[in-house]
């Protein structure tokens, strides 16, 4: 868009990705709109607040919406006259019976924007859809006669817990276009970042996402394999994984191993890409087997636990160290420990919970008990419990005071499911210490 436009750009869909897409696009100097039907969201953002816990983004909301850069609404269609380019960015949760991208709330954005816009508009897909959505879409553009509106694909890869600096500092920017009108528009936009830019037809960039997912999940569930096979064999799987990232081909990231990957990008794109094999009937065998091998992390973990207690995890308290599917975030989507609380509780465990951000979210889903009890503080969780069963990684957790905490436990045990602390040392504090892929670490006496 050039610079002397003051159209605004609108973005739809306020989620974790649109805000930040929002909020960044408004720091570069453009006049943005962000739009999301939930008014507690939209008056939080008002207020110069992020509703969401991501390390930066509040300072950067509070900046833009002092300036003026950045509105918010809870309606779309006042502004998709005046915006010659709309990101789309609404959420794509898959089908509960077959793990397709429900797409739907993508097609309501598109009804919105035939039934309202006025002039040229680039429509941008920054939603996660599977490839030819866009072809779908031109579809019914073509139906509705709309020959004014363009469709263009802008896949995100924002991490959570770092989605602000990958906004500015990305590793590429991925454009999917049609015209060389399109390519400008977004190039534009785009100026100010100094990142490559992959400039493909729109299929290719909404695989691109896909298949980008989907490799370092593979990474992931690779490694979490090869664990397996190390606690069977004596192994240890962090020099494993040093000894084949620091081949160029192959890198250390995504190889570390643990209770494995959840979080609201890698599970869902998972099953949506292989839906979308199985459609054109490809074998993507490969994809089935990453998914399987993350399920079981959590039988894994669980087994862990019963072998360090002897077997029987009745009236055993456990204090739980993590809720969130990764630290720095307060998002529980797909996170281990939603899958381990009720198998802990059928199991008959009592549960001390804890995490920094996450547990008014989790309380809303487990709602405290005789069985289950929300920590204020690490040293309350782990006050006179049987083993401390470590599921997120967060800096307050690998900086526990560990001898402090071994004099808190009734015994001193410590699963730990991300292999947060060196054995060796764990070993010296005379913990009884079982990381995953690794030996089991128990001292002299027990």
């Amino acid at each position: 868009m050039p610079e002397e436009s003051r159209s605004p750009l609108l973005v739809i869909g306020l989620g974790p990705v649109g805000l930040v897409t929002a909020a960044g696009f408004a720091d570069l100097g453009f006049p943005v709109v962000g739009v999301d039907i939930d008014e507690d969201k939209v008056r939080t953002i008002r207020e110069g607040r992020s509703p969401y816990h991501e390390p930066g983004l509040e300072p950067l909301i509070a900046k833009n919406i002092a300036s003026g850069n950045l509105q918010v609404d809870t309606r779309a269609d006042p502004w998709i006259p005046r915006a010659e380019v709309i990101f789309i960015c609404v959420g794509t949760p898959p089908r509960p019976d077959t793990g397709e991208a429900d797409t739907s709330a993508v097609e309501a954005v598109v009804d919105l924007v035939i039934q309202h816009h006025q002039g040229y508009t680039l429509l941008v897909e920054k939603s996660t859809v599977p490839v030819e959505t866009a072809r779908h879409i031109e579809e019914r553009l073509q139906r509705a006669n709309h020959d004014h509106i363009e469709l263009a694909s802008n896949p995100e890869f924002l991490r959570e817990g770092a989605a602000v600096h990958d906004f500015f500092h990305p590793d590429r920017i991925v454009i999917g276009v049609r015209s060389p009108r399109a390519e400008r528009i977004l190039r534009d936009l785009y100026q100010k970042i100094d990142a490559p830019i992959v400039v493909a037809d729109i299929e290719t960039a909404e695989i691109i996402k896909y298949a980008a997912n989907t490799f370092l999940a593979t990474k992931i569930s690779f490694i979490n394999m090869v664990a397996d096979l190390c606690e069977k064999t004596g192994a240890d799987v962090d020099r494993v994984a040093e000894g084949i990232g620091l081949d160029k081909r192959i890198s250390p990231y995504f190889l570390r191993a643990g209770i494995g990957f959840g979080g609201s990008c890698f599970p869902k794109d998972l099953k949506a890409f292989l839906h979308t094999g199985r459609r054109y009937g490809l074998d993507f065998g490969l994809v089935e087997a990453v998914i399987r091998i993350n399920e079981n992390r959590i039988a894994v973990f669980l087994d862990h636990l019963r072998q360090v207690l002897g077997g029987d995890l009745r009236d055993r308290e456990i204090a739980l160290l993590g809720l969130s599917f990764k630290p720095d975030t307060d998002d529980i989507r797909e996170a281990p420990s939603l899958k381990l609380i009720p198998r802990l509780l059928e199991a008959g465990a009592r549960l001390r919970l804890h995490d920094p951000v996450a547990m008014p979210h989790v309380q809303k889903l487990f709602p405290p008990g005789p069985a289950l009890r929300y920590a204020g503080s690490v040293e309350e969780a782990v006050a006179g419990a049987d083993a401390i069963a470590l599921v997120t990684e967060w800096q307050e957790y690998r900086n526990m005071d560990l001898d402090r905490i071994k004099t808190l436990l009734r015994r001193p045990i410590l699963v730990d499911g991300r292999n947060v602390f060196d054995p060796e040392e764990m070993k010296r504090r005379g913990f009884i210490y079982y990381p995953m892929g690794k030996g089991r670490w128990i001292p002299q006496g027990f």
